[in-house]
């Protein structure tokens, strides 16, 4: 099985551009300290890239 991350939005997207709120809505993250897990993939990492500074990463 493949390897999967635990992505929680810790600080809110309010104020931040439109591209990183499309981003964390394409990963599934649409409201505060909501936890998603997804697959361990390049484009995922790429997106988790994007908003670090918005999001807590597990199981890396």
């Amino acid at each position: 099985m493949a390897d999967l991350l635990k992505i929680t939005l810790v600080r809110s997207y309010y104020g931040r551009p439109a591209k990183h709120r499309k981003i964390l809505q394409g990963m599934g993250l649409t409201r505060m300290h909501k936890t998603v897990e997804l697959v361990d993939t390049p484009a995922i990492r790429g997106m988790v890239g994007k908003v670090s500074h918005l999001v807590r990463v597990e199981g890396q």
